[in-house]
């Protein structure tokens, strides 16, 4: 097989910290080669040194066998090699076909851009992926999984010899996973080469050839897929042999408390009539397909969004219900609510900002003393949260950009729970974060609904919702579709309602 990558010795430093040490791979011609590791593992740092973004501190890089120098990611592109990065680089003002084209527009004779060229070929690659985006909707308008179909479409563009895909799965559903993975066997028979990063044992088994395994920087093994199971990949990528138990076991509480209740809420042309209730220390699920309307209901609640008709009632320290009117997110917080968004880079962390600063960023003014932050304070709580969470930083001094993508994920979730809410949303709160990680996460969310605090949980994975929740909502194009407890939380009876073969009495 003709080599289209070769890995050579490759070490990066930052600050004097080692976060890859002497990794060598190679990767042929219409391979699609995983890449798995736990979240610090260095599996970002290699992608970005392979497109340029990051130089590697020793070490070299082959493209079909030649030596080959990546001082940025204009070279990378030169070179055949793009990416589809975890956290999006789309511009919100600008439209669909002008975020897929972006900087490899087509032009006129006369020098005009040729904006039906580029809408027809727009149009046809969505199409290809079955996502029904129209290619004049502003970015700002889509959903996170719409953003991403943006994103794989703008790198399939480019007809790349080696394709990056970096967590490209995890706010799609099961339907739109598979419609992803039927493209790149297509990509593959066509000899496109690609590295696909997840957390996702089971996609690493169903795409890829071989699987490339990083622990604390290190390479700890490259297997063909068929001869390694999920727990040989799981033991390798964690360094620990126990996996059976992922989820805490569920709270199945009696309590009939009420601490939010919402009736008939819609929003002209997302949610239509939408009631539920979420009771005192309960894990709530929210499923249903992209588009379902949980996120826009979940910011509807927030304040984020204006609603057209509904009643929102929370429940007050005597357990009476009280409507009330949230229109900004401050309202919502100073009510007990909190929200984690599923779009971490967009309306989450401020990347320039160190750990405390973003820990503290909402709720700063129990910090001041007068006019002044008290520093010390600041940072003996973000310890806390960074022991709390095993949250693996150098120094809190770091901005978060430094962070990898789940590391980031426990400083926002930190941030929020400094607020002290009472009802805290989870939108998709385990996206690009491991196993491992996962497992943490859900302990303390479970941990959170032992001390009376109400949970509510948005996830695509089935696995999530089910294992975790002790009810489900499901959701479908804008309403409500059914509620399920008990046995009734599988995948079978969540996915009818979702599509729409069952529907609630």
């Amino acid at each position: 097989m003709e080599e289209i990558l070769g890995i050579e010795k490759i070490s990066k430093e930052f600050s004097g910290v080692r976060v890859l040490n002497d990794v060598s791979v190679g990767i042929g011609r219409g391979e699609i080669m995983g890449l798995i590791g736990e979240n610090g593992a260095g599996k970002s740092t290699l992608i970005k040194i392979i497109c340029g973004v990051y130089q590697p501190s020793s070490g070299s890089l082959r493209i079909q066998g030649k030596p080959a120098a990546i001082p940025d990611y204009i070279t990378a592109k030169k070179l055949g090699i793009s990416m589809v990065p975890q956290e999006f680089n789309l511009i919100n003002t600008l439209t669909v076909y002008e975020n897929i084209f972006l900087g490899n527009e087509f032009r006129l004779k006369s020098g005009l851009l040729d904006k039906p060229k580029m809408r027809r070929l727009a149009a046809k690659q969505l199409e290809e992926l079955r996502m029904p985006v129209g290619v004049n909707h502003l970015v700002s308008r889509l959903s996170v999984a719409e953003k991403q179909m943006v994103e794989i479409s703008k790198a399939l563009m480019l007809h790349s010899k080696l394709l990056i895909m970096d967590e490209p799965t995890t706010t799609l559903t099961g339907h739109e996973v598979e419609t992803l993975f039927n493209l790149m066997r297509d990509l593959k028979n066509q000899g496109v080469t690609m590295i696909f990063v997840s957390h996702k044992l089971g996609e690493i088994k169903a795409i890829c050839n071989r699987v490339t395994v990083l622990r604390d920087g290190n390479l700890i093994s490259v297997d063909e897929v068929s001869q390694v199971n999920e727990e040989d990949i799981a033991r390798k990528m964690i360094g620990r042999t126990d996996f059976r138990q992922i989820f805490p076991p569920k709270i199945n509480r009696a309590a009939d408390t009420v601490v939010l209740d919402v009736k008939d809420l819609s929003i002209k042309g997302l949610l239509n009539n939408v009631s539920f209730s979420l009771r005192k220390g309960e894990i709530l699920g929210f499923a249903g397909l992209v588009g379902s309307g949980r996120t826009e209901l979940a910011e509807a609640v927030m304040g984020l969004r204006q609603i057209s008709a509904g009643i929102i009632s929370l429940a007050d320290k005597g357990a009476r219900k009280n409507a009330v009117q949230i229109k900004k997110p401050a309202a919502a917080v100073e009510l007990g609510l909190g929200y984690l968004s599923e779009d971490r880079q967009g309306k989450g962390i401020v990347q320039g900002f160190n750990l405390p600063q973003n820990i503290t960023l909402i709720s700063l003014k129990e910090y001041l003393r007068g006019m002044f932050i008290n520093k010390k304070a600041e940072l003996e709580k973000t310890k806390e949260y960074i022991k709390t969470f095993r949250i693996a930083a150098a120094s809190y001094k770091l901005a978060l950009r430094y962070l990898s993508g789940g590391n980031q994920q426990k400083i926002y979730l930190s941030r929020w729970l400094d607020t002290k809410p009472s009802i805290l949303i989870l939108d998709e709160p385990t996206r690009g974060i491991d196993v491992n990680a996962k497992q943490e996460i859900y302990e303390f969310v479970h941990q959170l609904a032992e001390q009376g605090i109400s949970c509510w949980v948005i996830s695509s994975e089935l696995e999530e919702i089910i294992g975790l929740c002790s009810r489900v909502y499901v959701m479908k194009e804008g309403s409500v579709a059914g509620c399920l407890e008990g046995s009734h939380i599988n995948e079978e009876e969540i996915m009818f309602h979702a599509t729409g073969i069952s529907v609630c009495p």
